[in-house]
Parts: C-alpha cells; structure tokens; sequence
C-alpha cells in the first residue's frame, strides 16, 4: 500500500479519530499515489493509524476511510457503509412525515466526501472529493443495490469540487431519466422539486423541522421570508395560519417555482407578496419605507465556507440580522440561520448579539435549531454540524 507518514507530534487528531489529514501535517509520501488512491497513514515512527483517500491538490491531503488496519476498501467497504447508513434511517423512521431525506451524510457516516439525498424513487448523488470521485461508479452500483431506487442522478457541481482539482459533472448516473421537476411530499405538502438545476441537490433537506417549526409559530402573523427559494418556509407559515407572507428571493426561477408550490398546495388565494432581488437592498428599502413583520425568516446561502473567512463573513451577517431585528414588530420573531460550515455557532451567537446591540434591541433566544436527524452528526467530526440557527425574540 502507498504510505503518507505525518510530521512527529502531528498523529493527535488522527487518535482522536478526527478523519482529515491536512497538508502541512504531511512529512513524507510513498508510492507516488494519484488523486482518490487509497493510502495508509502512518505516524514518523512507522505506526499505522488509518486507511484514506489521498488528495494532493487540497489542504486536505488524506480523507479517511477507516481505522481498522484488516479492512480493505473496495466493493464491499461501500456496500456495507451504504447499508449501515439506510439501517440509522430506518431506524429514526425518517419516512414517517416525509418521502425524502438525506440517505448518506459524507464523514458522519464514514463515507467522506458522499452525499445523496433521496427523493421518492429517486437518489440524487454528490461527490465531493478526489476519493469519492475514485470510487464514485462502484458506489453508484451499490447504491443503487441497496435501494432499489429507479434513478440516481449526479449532482457533483459544488465549488468544493474545485479544492479538490475536479471539474463540475452533473447528469444521469444510472437508471431511468427523472422527471424534471419532481413532486414530493414534505410534512403533509407537496413540492415540485428540480434536482437538475435546483439548490444543493433540488431542496434544503437540512431544513425540513425547521420548516415545520416555523408552521407552528406562524398563526396569524404576517411573515417575511428571505432567501425564499422555492417556498419551503413561507408556504409552511401559510399552512400554519399565518394571515400574510412576502417571498424575497434574488432568483426569478425560484421565485416561480415557489408560485408554482404555493398552488400546489391551494393556498394562491392567502394573501402572498413575490419580491425579486437582493436581500441586503430589499430590507433596506423595506426598513425605510416604515414595513414590519411578525416573524421573518433569514436563510441565506454560505458566507463562510472555511473558518478562515469567518471574520468577512460575519460583516454580511450582523448587517442582514441587523435589518432584519429592525423590521420586527414588538415581541416579533426572527428565525435566522447559517449553513456556513466556517461560523460556528458560539461565533453566530456573538454575531446576533451584537446586530440586536446595534439595532438598539432587548432580544431573547427562545430555540436553538439545527440539521435533522438524517443529517447526523459524528462526535469525532464537529465540522459536521453546518446548519445552526436561533428563534429570536423582540422583547418590548
């Protein structure tokens, strides 16, 4: 087997189980390994430590598959950490309000650099890293194995790609051509979904009880949902009684995609507003023409995709929250998230603080919310925990 030997010191993390290796922890390389190619780990001394996919273009040079020296990587190694994946969520019972949910969640489930969310019949797959993108055509089979799906269809176009050296690649991977749009069934309603030009993989799975948290707090409130996309949010607030929604959201496709599921569902005859454009312009022009809000929601995407732009990315979410706290009516709600992985959430907590200081506001944080079950997080990897966000509250 090809080896990588860390500097002396450098093995910690790797005994902690934490499964990436970064560059500058790198002292040597045997074999001449090639993107994806499975490596061996080894501390300076010659100590073996763990089994990986080998990048030599990202900071993460090694990825790992495991930490059982017997276990080889081939064919059955996915199989069995496909089916272990599908047992968690069959034991969760991640079915019982929703037909689609998030099938394998990359390092969490000991498949690094793999996501595929399952839509119905339909897995719509990622690959990530230079390893998934060795392995990516013996996964897809075992994949599909195991579900028994009709379709899996590829959507590798994500900018970590580029970290990797990889080109984006988005297509049918095996099976049968889906439908474009898709229609699901989300917590009692219906979405048209596109999984080949949509968000992420076609809809913010991540968000699916945050959805239904916000339905419970809407009832006659009048709601702003920014960074709508297609409506998860909005049309939950208006199943929930809320008595008017604007959508804000810069995407034109988005904006009638989310038409298109408001009718869907028959809710076209609830007081709705549609705004096309940035959100940053929208609020400002909202706040200075005097509009206020019972809840507003902020989704907005990645500020931050490492932790080294944390500190830039914090400028853009103090102002929006900021805004947004302005616009509340007394004991208003705000419902604001962060999906950057590099903002943690104590740092997204300063972050609110300090906008609700600004604004001149007295506000408490009723909840704390984060990504679903289906989106587990593995204690040895707290990277995995993206998704953080707080029900604030205007106290008046």
């Amino acid at each position: 087997m090809m080896k990588v030997y860390l500097k002396p010191g450098r093995e910690k993390p790797l005994l902690r189980k934490h499964p990436w290796v970064f560059s500058g922890s790198v002292e040597k390389v045997t074999g001449d390994p090639q993107p994806g190619d499975t490596v061996g780990i080894y501390t300076s001394k010659g100590d073996f430590l763990a089994t990986g996919a080998y990048s030599p273009h990202s900071q993460i040079r090694v990825r790992v598959w495991t930490w059982d020296q017997q276990e080889s990587v081939d064919s059955h190694f996915f199989r069995n950490r496909i089916q272990r994946a599908l047992s968690l969520r069959e034991a969760l019972n991640v079915t019982r309000r929703s037909e689609v949910y998030r099938l394998v969640n990359a390092e969490s489930d000991g498949l690094s650099g793999f996501i595929v969310d399952r839509y119905g019949e339909v897995c719509v797959l990622q690959c990530l890293t230079a390893g998934a993108e060795c392995w990516r055509e013996v996964f897809a089979k075992q994949l599909l194995e195991a579900t028994g799906v009709v379709s899996i269809f590829e959507r590798s176009d994500v900018d970590v790609r580029k970290l990797e050296g990889l080109e984006y690649r988005t297509g049918l991977l095996t099976g049968k051509e889906p439908p474009s749009p898709i229609k699901v069934t989300i917590n009692s309603l219906d979405f048209w979904i596109d999984i080949h030009r949509g968000q992420k993989t076609g809809f913010y799975l991540d968000q699916r009880e945050n959805h239904y948290m916000v339905r419970s707090l809407a009832k006659g409130r009048e709601v702003l949902d920014c960074f709508s996309y297609s409506g998860g949010f909005g049309i939950n607030a208006l199943y929930g009684g809320a008595s008017r929604v604007t959508f804000v959201e810069s995407s034109e496709e988005a904006l009638a995609l989310g038409r298109e599921n408001v009718r869907l569902n028959g809710l076209s005859e609830r007081c709705t507003e549609w705004v096309q454009g940035d959100v940053f312009e929208v609020l400002r022009s909202f706040r200075d023409s005097g509009r206020s809000f019972d809840l507003i929601i902020l989704d907005p995407p990645k500020f931050a995709v490492t932790a080294a732009q944390k500190h830039r990315a914090a400028r853009g979410y103090k102002d929006i929250n900021m805004l947004a706290l302005k616009l509340l009516k007394p004991s208003g709600l705000l419902v604001t998230f962060s999906c950057s992985g590099g903002v943690d959430v104590e740092f997204f907590w300063k972050i609110i603080a300090g906008a609700a200081l600004d604004a001149g506001l007295e506000v408490q944080v009723l909840y704390r919310l984060t990504q679903p079950s289906d989106h587990p997080l593995a204690l040895n990897f707290p990277e995995g925990e993206y998704l953080k966000g707080f029900v604030c509250r205007r106290v008046d």
